[in-house]
């Protein structure tokens, strides 16, 4: 027998062990002679029997002992302990069944905004859509979930753990077409970051960011945007990022697809482009009449 399958077996036999304790604390008698007792020892057999399903990687069975643990945390009024637990029923859950991990990420949630610890329900709303994102890939989940920890964080003035948040709104906010949504933050971070010293450098990536949501929607917008910029944030106008909407701009307004796809080259040949920049940047140059549709 493998020493998996041996801690597997063990794990059971704990849990069928807390079972008969719940029960008989349940029972009559059983409440009146320490029924309590029963649900603390239930408590830590269930806890035991979750990490020997860990060592065993048997997560959905792990994740099921954890969420039984912070059940009776509950029964018994010890709510950090069953906050924990639930967590640590999503972490196990999550390599196994990322919606039953969801699920236990929010019963955790549910308790730390009762008990106001806002910092770390964001945290784990952070972690919820990590889950969207790459698990279940539902974009739009994903972003409702960072709205929130981004509104939990700035409560909590923790503003650039919430600007982090955003931007990752803003990012996929901008791939679902929603521009507006996407200017407005990438405009609102600039603006919290072109003041900090440490920060001010991102600053400029950000109104390059919003300049091409504005471009996207409508190219008199775009240079109205990118002249506000320029006037709200100096170092804007020395950047490659404006000299090449500068280009774009004016390629655009000639319908000029050569032009544009040579601008972008030239600036790819230094600052190699993302994807999501790419993304962009194909859909303003698809509104060029006769366009190909690529950047080759």
């Amino acid at each position: 027998m493998s020493a998996a399958s041996g801690q597997d077996k063990e794990a059971m036999q704990l849990m069928a062990e807390a079972d008969k304790k719940v029960k008989a604390s349940g029972s009559f008698l059983g409440g009146m002679f320490g029924g309590n007792h029963k649900v603390e020892d239930a408590c830590e057999m269930y806890a035991r029997a979750a990490n020997m399903f860990k060592m065993a990687k048997n997560w959905s069975a792990a994740g099921n002992a954890f969420c039984q643990a912070a059940r009776l945390h509950m029964q018994l009024q010890n709510k950090l302990d069953s906050a924990t637990s639930f967590v640590d029923a999503g972490n196990a859950y999550k390599k196994a069944d990322p919606q039953e991990a969801i699920n236990c990420l929010n019963q955790a949630i549910d308790i730390y905004t009762d008990m106001g610890r806002f910092t770390i329900a964001a945290k784990h709303h952070i972690t919820i859509a990590e889950i969207y994102e790459s698990e279940l890939v539902d974009i739009e989940k994903a972003i409702a979930h960072y709205e929130q920890a981004a509104d939990y964080y700035k409560g909590e003035e923790s503003n650039s753990s919430a600007n982090k948040c955003l931007l990752k709104v803003g990012h996929y906010s901008a791939q679902l077409e929603q521009y507006q949504k996407a200017i407005e933050i990438y405009e609102q971070v600039g603006e919290t970051t072109m003041d900090n010293p440490l920060l001010k450098y991102n600053a400029k990536e950000y109104f390059f960011k919003a300049s091409l949501c504005h471009f996207i929607v409508d190219e008199l917008n775009a240079k109205l945007a990118i002249e506000k910029y320029e006037e709200m944030f100096p170092a804007f106008s020395d950047s490659r990022e404006l000299k090449l909407l500068k280009k774009l701009l004016e390629a655009h307004e000639e319908q000029n697809s050569e032009a544009f796809t040579e601008a972008v080259k030239e600036f790819d040949s230094v600052s190699r482009l993302d994807q999501w920049l790419t993304t962009m940047l194909l859909r303003i140059k698809k509104t060029i009449q006769g366009d190909a549709g690529d950047l080759k």
